[in-house]
């Protein structure tokens, strides 16, 4: 006689089980062995008869106590011979295969997929919309032209007739959805399907709109105007609530989303709240000082600037960068100063140079100066 296994055992559990873990134990080897998911594998489906068996057994709290105490002799006198749990009971009992596997594998055996019968919310639309590097900064208005589907005037969204309703499917009774039972060598199966005689809406349009054909919404091309804020920046999106596609049964309209491109500007670049310029400038200007005319976003600004200036020095114009885009303060304008060495020098210009080279000693240059006394020292 075959060994008898024990029912704990075949569930993979400790003695003592609780509920809970007894059923989490039955769905995950009923997802492991079922012969729909085994087809042809003779040992799945023996396995699938023990753990049937088993759990047939634990899940019953009188026969779990029975079992728990006095073991196979507990719940029927016939197991003493030592027969397979499993060979004793019919097979998987009644339930619905959808609620055990559609989780798994997005309503297996037609599923338990929910029909959406009540108000629905439109879709979200997208839309881009390209601004200049100062629309950005000081905010503007755009137009954007978008296609969206709106609900039906005519028939208010419901697609019926004017002055009729839609009615209550009868075959699904407004569910969406149609049970069906199987009887198999394995046990009794339930299983659930949209409802074809509704389509899945659960409703029934015996007199359809004639000008959305019953589908409760039409396609309109729309220009919708959109506020820019100033200080809004590239790949950042506006949302406007209730400007995307209808929805369907009265339900609300979805939102429209416009993401915002900035085309680069010639001169400026924008880091954050900030805004930087590189400027050139000649060596007398660096080296006597100036008065520099100095773009920004807000127009020509001057700026004096101080004599023995060197290059690659950046110096800050307040309040003249971005404007934060929550309309509190403003960022920075940073200008960058590079000296530029002039060329193409004539013949007098030279001789003045070296004029001016010869004249001139290591104290008019710091770093220089410091630079020969360094390689001196690196030499002795």
């Amino acid at each position: 006689m075959a060994e008898q296994r024990d029912l704990y055992e075949i569930l993979e559990l400790k003695k003592g089980a609780s509920d809970d873990e007894i059923k989490k134990a039955y769905r995950r080897l009923a997802k492991k062995y079922h012969p729909d998911l085994n087809p042809g594998d003779k040992t799945a489906e023996q396995h699938m008869k023990e753990v049937n068996g088993a759990y047939e057994i634990l899940s019953d709290p009188d026969k779990k106590a029975r079992y728990d105490q006095f073991g196979y002799a507990g719940i029927d006198p016939n197991y003493a011979g030592g027969e397979n749990p499993g060979a004793g009971f019919s097979g998987f009992g009644d339930f619905d295969l959808g609620d055990l596997f559609g989780s798994m594998f997005g309503g297996f055996g037609g599923g338990t997929q929910r029909t959406r019968t009540g108000p629905q919310r439109g879709e979200n639309l997208r839309v881009g919309v390209t601004l200049t590097f100062e629309e950005a900064v000081f905010g503007c208005e755009k137009s954007v032209s978008i296609t969206r589907e709106e609900s039906c005037k005519d028939c208010g969204g419901t697609g019926a007739k004017k002055g009729t309703s839609p009615e209550t499917c009868p075959v699904c009774r407004g569910t969406g959805q149609v049970r069906s039972t199987q009887r198999t060598p394995f046990g009794v199966f339930q299983s659930s399907s949209p409802c074809q005689n509704c389509r899945g809406t659960g409703r029934i349009i015996k007199e359809p709109c004639q000008t959305c054909r019953g589908t409760g919404k039409r396609r309109k091309n729309r220009t919708i105007k959109v506020k820019i804020p100033a200080g809004i920046d590239d790949g950042q999106t506006i949302s406007l609530r209730g400007e995307g596609n209808g929805g369907a049964q009265g339900g609300p309209a979805g939102d429209l989303y416009v993401t915002v491109r900035v085309r680069e500007h010639k001169m400026f670049k924008r880091d954050g709240q900030d805004i930087w310029l590189e400027m050139p400038i000649s060596f007398a200007q660096a080296a006597l000082g100036a008065t520099l005319t100095v773009p920004t976003v807000d127009g020509k600004v001057q700026y004096d600037l101080p004599e023995g200036t060197q290059t690659g020095t950046v110096f800050r114009l307040r309040g003249s960068g971005v404007p934060n885009i929550s309309g509190r303060g403003r960022g920075d304008q940073y200008v960058k100063v590079n000296v530029e060495i002039p060329k193409n020098l004539n013949s007098e210009q030279k001789e003045l140079l070296r004029k001016f080279e010869e004249c001139t000693g290591d104290g008019c240059y710091a770093e220089r100066g410091g630079f020969f006394k360094k390689m001196k020292d690196l030499f002795k």
